[in-house]
């Protein structure tokens, strides 16, 4: 039995939820129109900025659905706290707590060392995604800032770039988002991406000598914190074995605390497990009791997760079995990809931590390409050809182990046994934004468009597993960087095409829901999604989703052609 039809099983077994929109976020345009209309569209986007920006000192901001809890603001443990935090106390009923200790790198402070999950300050306005996320996330940001650099928001896009360097700074990377549950792992590195989209917009600096010298000193700063923060991605937990690639990894154990709002996920994945055994699946189930007593919860302490500290981890169960240690660690790798879950690396890549990924390679060699261009702006061309080396030995190394000659194809690599993956997956097309395909790699990826074209965009894969990141299922960026990558590679009217295709998609959405959504159905066109398991609702707001209409907007207005092969 193959994958689609254990996933159509799945999908029978578990059982598909309705969409549920949150409220969390509303914009200015909440009556559906009969017809798509772009105008709407552009007129609720351009209004969502203010709905969906947020601040540390602002008592919404501090609000968390996903750990339910009174609300906590956790501050630097080098940094007091500032009179406008202070008055947070009696404004919003908030307690304010410093951290422990000074963080130098991911996980020097760990979440279950405090008291209770709380919000990370930070200094600056950010635009977070809307519904249950409302944080400031690792890339997700990257297509806010594109997003308001598009709209002309470029103090707001500025900010979110200064808190990036303060989470560098005082928490040791940039987070998954700011949160203390996120103190242990990053998200994809967008980093320098978002550095060079502040610094080369026009009116980020004003265009005098002293804005000059201050976009100068900026970037000096951005970038002494943007390589600490590539050393996150060179740990020894971060390396793919002897690949000399790069993995996805969280430096905590165990499910993880943001999924205390849905208690059904981890049982509904055991459920799964046990219907459908096979070597795809092995390893990621062990034996275990609703309510152990505590010499079985010492063993599950090691072989499952910590029952007594963790009621995500207690709840966890189904049928007689739990989660094993090593699937949370998939689980949590998978979790900083971005990309939770599909099926691309096993049933609810559950194995995410024994891969080198396309997309994350990909990203490391833009961010290494970007740190030496910064070198060389800064007058620094040892630091550059320092920084061209890495890069260099990175694109080497994705050619040996990432680049599938015979089908065409860039592919993740399963380091542990040594051999590539078979999924097709929208991530193939990375290495076209990120400038590692060759131009003849380049028409030969997109030769296979069709693998993930559909007729409102491109779907994440093209395999329905009743995952939210697989078929038939497109989002905002994954399609931005396929259109920017095949614009920079010269298919532009592909890239045109595309995001054509994709807008249109949000247009009808709109005009169905008369609010914007973080998911689509590319299949059908709409925005109508359900999903068997995982995040089953369709978030609004929705921060990358405006900024990849606008984006769109920008490709789709300026005439193309097809260059010649």
């Amino acid at each position: 039995m193959n994958l689609f039809h254990l996933a159509l099983l799945a999908a029978a077994a578990i059982g598909i939820s309705n969409l549920q929109a949150q409220d969390a976020v509303a914009g200015p345009n909440t009556a559906n129109e009969s017809k798509p209309n772009p105008e709407a569209t552009l007129r609720y986007i351009h209004s969502a900025w203010e709905t969906l920006s947020r601040s540390t000192t602002d008592c919404h901001s501090l609000a968390d659905i996903k750990v339910t809890a009174s609300p906590v603001l956790y501050m630097p443990a080098e940094i007091p706290a500032p009179p406008e935090v202070v008055a947070l106390k009696e404004k919003c009923h908030v307690q304010i707590v410093a951290l422990p200790r000074r963080i130098e790198k991911l996980a020097d402070v760990r979440p279950e060392e405090l008291r209770a999950a709380g919000l990370l300050y930070l200094p600056n306005p950010y635009v977070v995604p809307g519904g249950r996320f409302n944080e400031m996330y690792g890339w997700d940001s990257y297509f806010i800032i594109l997003g308001l650099e598009a709209d002309h928001r470029e103090a707001l896009a500025r900010g979110m770039v200064d808190n990036f360097l303060f989470e560098i700074e005082h928490y040791g990377a940039v987070l998954n988002a700011n949160r203390t549950y996120y103190l242990t792992r990053s998200q994809p590195p967008f980093l320098t991406s978002m550095i060079r989209a502040v610094f080369e917009a026009p009116a980020s600096f004003p265009s005098t000598p002293a804005g000059r010298a201050e976009a100068h000193a900026w970037l000096e700063r951005a970038y002494t914190l943007a390589e600490k923060d590539h050393s996150t991605w060179i740990r020894p937990e971060h390396k793919a074995g002897t690949t000399g690639l790069t993995r996805y990894f969280d430096f905590a154990r165990g499910p993880v605390p943001e999924m205390a709002d849905d208690s059904t996920y981890y049982p509904d994945v055991i459920r799964w497990l046990i219907a459908h055994p096979g070597k795809e699946v092995a390893g990621f189930l062990v034996k275990g009791s609703e309510h152990p007593d505590a010499a079985e919860a010492a063993r599950l302490l090691a072989a499952s997760c910590d029952i007594e500290a963790s009621k995500v981890c207690e709840r966890a169960w189904a049928s007689g079995y739990r989660l094993s240690r090593d699937f949370y660690e998939g689980d949590r790798a998978m979790r900083e990809s971005g990309f939770d879950p599909s099926f691309r690396f096993g049933p609810f890549d559950g194995a995410t931590h024994r891969y080198a990924p396309v997309c994350l390679n990909s990203l490391l060699f833009r961010y290494e390409q970007d740190l030496a261009h910064f070198a060389h702006l800064l007058l620094k061309p040892q630091d550059a050809a320092h920084w061209e080396r890495i890069a260099n030995a990175r694109n080497a190394a994705i050619h040996r182990y990432l680049w599938r000659q015979k089908e065409a194809v860039f592919a993740d690599y399963d380091f542990i046994h040594a051999r590539p993956s078979s999924y097709a997956y929208i991530s193939s097309l990375y290495p076209l934004w990120a400038g590692v395909a060759t131009r003849e790699e380049a028409k030969q990826i997109v030769d296979k468009l069709n693998l993930f074209e559909r007729p409102g965009g491109l779907s994440m894969s093209n395999f329905d597993s009743g995952m939210q990141w697989d078929e038939p299922f497109g989002w905002a960026p994954t399609n931005w960087v396929a259109v920017a990558g095949l614009q920079a590679m010269g298919f532009r009217d592909d890239a045109r095409r595309i995001a054509s295709h994709f807008d249109a998609t949000i247009d009808a959405g709109y005009a169905r829901d008369g609010t914007i959504v973080e998911k689509y159905n590319v299949v059908a066109g709409n925005s109508d999604v359900h999903v068997s398991t995982g995040y089953k609702a369709n978030q609004v707001g929705f921060g990358w989703s405006n900024a990849v209409y606008l984006k769109m907007k920008q490709v789709t207005d300026v005439p193309t052609a097809t260059p010649a092969n």
